[in-house]
């Protein structure tokens, strides 16, 4: 006499392996989850640890680097050489350079800082990397939307035109940095070259980043030129959400999506071969 149970799952045949093949899926899902969020939290205690602010650092460091540039734009008198808000035209300029540059310089070296974790089955490099992205994500949004909030509730800046441009051009920023940060990442484990100088390029790539100027302000050539930067299209995106129709924009959310899926995609490669070379060791 056979089982029950054993009868109806051989009666439902196929059915019954989707259903074990959809569960075998959804948990690996739901640990590489868990790890996730374990690492994220660890990364955030070893960095700010537990005393004073603690974690809030994740929103005060990017969000009072900001204030501290808009401060010095309006002492200097910026807004006396264009018709742009000056606070307002800091903060989206600012907010979008701490994004990327940030996240690539957490990742760099990533994953020689905790390679004692690669000793865990569940724990691999890709684990390792989103949660320092997902850390500077949440670091960058909280301090953009606090530093919006504040100044536009007390009259120093006008409230944003439309909120989806800024939307976008913050998701696609955000997608920009998953894809150059994992590249940064996985090549400093290749060479201290890598770590050494990719402080430097982000230097070199601020003033041309779309931080501190708008693209109408350039000269037709610079302009072609400049744009070929993806990062430029997503300041000048988010730049459009806000500032509306006063300064015309650029942004290219096609370029931006297509230079972005090349970014992660090539990432995502460098970051599987960095894993086969930290397990053969």
């Amino acid at each position: 006499m056979g089982c029950p149970d054993h009868d109806a799952r051989r009666h439902q045949g196929a059915p019954g392996l989707t259903t074990l093949g959809e569960n075998s899926l959804a948990r690996s899902g739901a640990i590489q989850r868990r790890v996730i969020g374990a690492l994220l939290l660890r990364e955030a205690i070893t960095r700010y640890g537990r005393h004073g602010f603690g974690v809030l650092w994740i929103i005060l460091e990017p969000a009072l680097f900001t204030l501290g540039v808009a401060g010095l734009w309006y002492l200097v008198r910026g807004n006396a050489v264009s018709n742009m808000p000056i606070v307002a035209f800091a903060i989206t300029g600012y907010s979008s350079v701490l994004m990327w540059r940030n996240t690539t310089n957490r990742c760099s070296k990533a994953i020689e800082s905790n390679r004692p974790l690669m000793y865990h089955r569940n724990v691999n490099v890709l684990d390792i990397f989103l949660a320092r992205i997902l850390l500077e994500w949440v670091g960058a949004t909280a301090s953009i939307a606090a530093l919006t909030i504040l100044f536009a509730s007390v009259g120093a800046m006008e409230w944003p035109q439309d909120p989806w441009p800024i939307i976008g051009g913050w998701l696609l920023m955000a997608w920009f940095s998953l894809g150059l940060g994992l590249i940064v990442g996985a090549l400093s484990e290749y060479s201290e070259t890598v770590e050494r100088t990719w402080p430097i390029a982000t230097y070199l790539l601020f003033p041309l980043s779309g931080a501190v100027f708008m693209v109408h302000w350039l000269p037709p050539a610079a302009r072609e030129a400049v744009l070929w930067l993806p990062m430029v299209h997503g300041v000048e995106m988010i730049r459009h959400g806000y500032f509306g129709d006063l300064v015309p924009t650029y942004g290219d959310p096609v370029y931006f999506s297509c230079a972005n899926l090349v970014l992660m995609l090539i990432g995502l490669a460098l970051a599987r071969e960095a894993g086969r070379r930290v397990r053969t060791r």
